[in-house]
C-alpha cells in the first residue's frame, strides 16, 4: 500500500524525533526529580510595580523589579531599626532627665541645710536661745518635783591634798637623819665594846689621838700615817713612845715599821729581819691572826699576859686585857 512505502529519509527523521522526544522525556524526569530532592524556595513578596522615569511598567519577573523590590525591603528594615533605636534612646534620656531632677531636688536642699543653717540658725543672743515663757508642764508630761529644805544643809565634801615639795622632803630626810645619829649616840655613849667618842682619856692610855674621829667616820691619817684609833696606830705610837719619841720627826710609822694590814705585820717583821717568837717579852707586839695586833704591858708568872689595844672589839677605844701567853705570836721590838 501507498502508506506502507517510505522513502529512505523518512524512516531517519522519525528516528530522530522519536530519540529527541526520549531525551526532552529524560530530561524532564530528572528535573522534576531534583526538585523533589530540593526544600522548597520561600516565594518573595511582590512589590507592586511602579512606572520607572520614563512612565513603563517593568515586567513581573524583570530583574529591575527583584532588585527593586530588595531595595526596598531593606530601606523599610533600615528605618524600623532607626526607629527602634531612636524610642529605646529617648526612653532611656527620659529616665536619666529625670534622675538628674530627682537628685537635684534632693541634693539642692541638702547642702543649703548643712552650710547655710549652722552659720545663721544657731547665733548666740538669737532668739533660738531665748527662754520660753510658754512652757508647759501639762504639754511636756513633765513631774513637778519638790525638793526638802534639808537638802540644801547637806554637806558637801570635797577631796583635798597637799603637794610635797623636793624641798619638803629634804628637809623630812635630814631630820631623819639627825635623828638616827642622836639615837645612835645615845645608846653606845660611854657604853664599852662598841665605838663612841670618850669624854676624857681612860687610865692608862697615853695615846695623843683618842678623840679624833676615825676612819670609818669620816676620819682621817694620823702623824704615824695609819688611821686613828686603829689597832695598828695605836702599836706604832707605842713603839715611838719607847724609842724615846713623842712627837715628829717619829722614829716608826708606817713607811718603816709595819703596812697599815694588821694581818700582814708578822710576815713583814720576818722580811726585815726582826725577831719574832712565841716567847712573851714586855714592849713586844703581840700579833693574832685574825688581823689584830696589841701592846704587851706585862708578862705574868702564872704563864699569861697583860696587854694595851685599841679597836679590839671594832669600837676604837682603849682596852686592857688579860690572855693566855700561848694564844697570840710575839714581834719584838724592832732596834
Amino acid at each position: 500500500m501507498s502508506g506502507d512505502v517510505t522513502s529512505g529519509e523518512q524512516p531517519t527523521s522519525r528516528a530522530a524525533r522519536r530519540a529527541a522526544e526520549q531525551a526532552e522525556a529524560s530530561r524532564r524526569s530528572r528535573t522534576k526529580a531534583s526538585k523533589a530532592q530540593l526544600p522548597p524556595v520561600p516565594s518573595i513578596p511582590r512589590a507592586p510595580r511602579r512606572a520607572d522615569a520614563s512612565g513603563r511598567v517593568p515586567a513581573a519577573g524583570s530583574a529591575s523589579s527583584v532588585a527593586t523590590t530588595f531595595a526596598n525591603a531593606a530601606a523599610r528594615a533600615a528605618s524600623g531599626a532607626a526607629s527602634a533605636t531612636k524610642r529605646v534612646s529617648d526612653a532611656g534620656g527620659a529616665t536619666r532627665r529625670h534622675a538628674r531632677v530627682f537628685a537635684t531636688i534632693l541634693v539642692v536642699p541638702a547642702i543649703v541645710g548643712t552650710v547655710g543653717l549652722p552659720a545663721y540658725a544657731l547665733v548666740p543672743g538669737g532668739a533660738g536661745f531665748a527662754t520660753s515663757d510658754k512652757f508647759s508642764l501639762s504639754r511636756s508630761q513633765a513631774q513637778d518635783v519638790e525638793v526638802s529644805g534639808l537638802a540644801s544643809a547637806a554637806a558637801v565634801a570635797s577631796d583635798q591634798y597637799d603637794v610635797t615639795t623636793k624641798a619638803d622632803i629634804d628637809k623630812a630626810a635630814a631630820e631623819a637623819a639627825a635623828n638616827e645619829r642622836s639615837a645612835w649616840a645615845a645608846s653606845i655613849a660611854n657604853n664599852p665594846g662598841a665605838y663612841y667618842t670618850p669624854a676624857q682619856q681612860a687610865a692608862g692610855d697615853d695615846y695623843p689621838w683618842w678623840n679624833e674621829t676615825p676612819d670609818d667616820y669620816g676620819g682621817g691619817l694620823s702623824p704615824l700615817r695609819y688611821y686613828y684609833r686603829e689597832c695598828v696606830d695605836f702599836v706604832a705610837w707605842r713603839m715611838n713612845r719607847d724609842a724615846g719619841v713623842t712627837s715628829a720627826p717619829w722614829r716608826w710609822d708606817w713607811s718603816n715599821l709595819a703596812s697599815g694590814s694588821a694581818w700582814a705585820w708578822a710576815d713583814e717583821w720576818v722580811s726585815r729581819g726582826r725577831q719574832t717568837s712565841s716567847e712573851p717579852v714586855v714592849g713586844a707586839v703581840a700579833w693574832f691572826p685574825y688581823n689584830h695586833v696589841a701592846y704587851v704591858q706585862s708578862v705574868n708568872g702564872d704563864g699569861t699576859v697583860t696587854i694595851e689595844e685599841y679597836n679590839q672589839q671594832s669600837d676604837h677605844s682603849y682596852h686592857v686585857r688579860t690572855i693566855d701567853a700561848g694564844s697570840a705570836l710575839y714581834l719584838y721590838p724592832p732596834t
